[in-house]
């Protein structure tokens, strides 16, 4: 890798710890997005300081040819620690028995991290080496007990991490936890592959071969990799259902624009919208249209007539709809009906009065409320011409 593209995973890192911010402001005292945000700061901090731009930077502000090496070692084992931490947060379980391994892991890494700094103080690692820190010091004493130490902490660590997954995986029966789960399980099993290709690389030192490509171009970007996988793991059980539900209100608000479309283009038709701001959700959009749907089908309800529902739902049902879609088919297809009996009363110009709204089929009224039951309604109206029939199965419904 490139000097500038440790500044990739670190950005992009950066940028999904500013998009947990406020949740970090309002919900400081949750253990859960205090691990999250560590984890993602941890990331972040370490792709950052591990550039070689910055790590002569850090060398020359420091006074020291190599001080950058343990700064990143300790981050690392840093970043380990907090994906633990965030593991056993998320799995639960009693509070006396999290708080234990919490504290467990914690004082275990300061310990590691301790040592790291104690090696480094006694070796004697005079040339600064800003890509090949870890083959060049091979042979070195105490800097080469420094390397080993800190390859084995995050080698068992990943496979702490991937094992607990792996295992937390085949008891999680579906959804957005299992998904992460198996994420991790791979990015973990990508900074297990990072540990392996160092070590290989200081081992082939000790045999006096060269190796070093393994360490200086193949682990970075295994590691890169890993660490970016690794936070998505650990991000979509929470970001997840949160773009499932933003699909969901989505898909409903296009399907619901041709019936809305028709509800409202007739001029007694009144609009209930209220304008919304421009940052406003598609959930609060989707809602507001459903609830603009209502309005209109409950003005358009002295011309909904009931007769012919038995047929409908018949016909829907040859025509090979699901059971719960049945109601909703025969549903759109008595709004089509209506609309087409208020345009040629308008048209027309009947004196007779309306129908009455109280001998309305209450059906169409309790089969759902949410956007997502208007979003099939609408689904289902698009699929009809205006005579309320079918149409081919080339036809393509409108958009908005």
């Amino acid at each position: 890798m490139r000097g500038g593209d440790y500044f990739i995973p670190a950005t992009a890192m950066g940028l999904a710890l500013a998009a947990r911010l406020p949740a970090l402001v309002q919900g400081w005292r949750s253990p859960m997005v205090r691990s999250v945000c560590a984890l993602i700061a941890m990331g972040a901090t370490g792709w950052f300081f591990a550039a070689p731009p910055v790590v002569a930077r850090v060398n020359r502000l420091t006074g020291v040819p190599n001080f950058s090496a343990p700064l990143v070692y300790c981050i690392v084992l840093g970043f380990s620690c907090a994906s633990l931490v965030l593991i056993i947060h998320w799995r639960g379980g009693p509070a006396e028995t999290v708080r234990r391994h919490v504290l467990g892991w914690i004082l275990g890494t300061v310990a590691a991290a301790a040592i790291l700094a104690a090696l480094f103080a006694l070796g004697d690692a005079p040339v600064e080496r800003r890509r090949d820190f870890d083959t060049y010091y091979a042979n070195t004493p105490f800097v080469r007990e420094m390397i080993v130490w800190y390859l084995l902490a995050h080698t068992a660590t990943a496979t702490v991490v991937s094992v607990t997954c792996w295992r937390w995986a085949a008891e999680v029966s579906s959804g957005w936890v299992r998904y992460g789960l198996r994420t991790l399980v791979t990015g973990f099993a990508f900074n297990l592959a990072f540990g392996v290709l160092k070590g290989i690389a200081v081992a082939a030192r000790w045999l006096d071969s060269d190796l070093d490509v393994l360490s200086t171009s193949v682990a970075p970007p295994v590691g890169s990799i890993g660490a970016g996988l690794g936070t998505c793991g650990f991000l979509m059980p929470l970001v997840g259902p949160r773009l499932e539900e933003a699909w969901r209100a989505w898909r409903s608000y296009r399907r619901m624009y041709p019936l809305w479309r028709a509800l409202y283009a007739h001029p007694e038709a009144r609009s209930s919208a209220i304008r919304l701001p421009w940052w406003a959700g598609i959930e609060l959009r989707a809602t507001q249209r459903a609830t603009q749907v209502a309005d209109g089908i409950h003005d358009l309800s002295p011309y909904i007539d009931p007769a012919h529902r038995p047929l409908w739902e018949e016909q829907a049902a040859a025509a090979g709809c699901a059971a719960h879609e049945v109601d909703i088919a025969a549903d759109a297809r008595m709004v089509r009906a209506a609309l087409r009996a208020r345009e040629d009363r308008q048209r027309h110009g009947s004196g007779e009065e309306a129908p009455s709204p109280a001998d309305l089929h209450v059906r169409l009224y309790v089969g759902g409320t949410g956007h997502e039951w208007f979003g099939r309604l609408g689904a289902h109206f698009a699929r009809l011409d205006t005579r309320g029939e079918p149409l081919g199965a080339g036809s393509r419904s409108g958009s908005g």
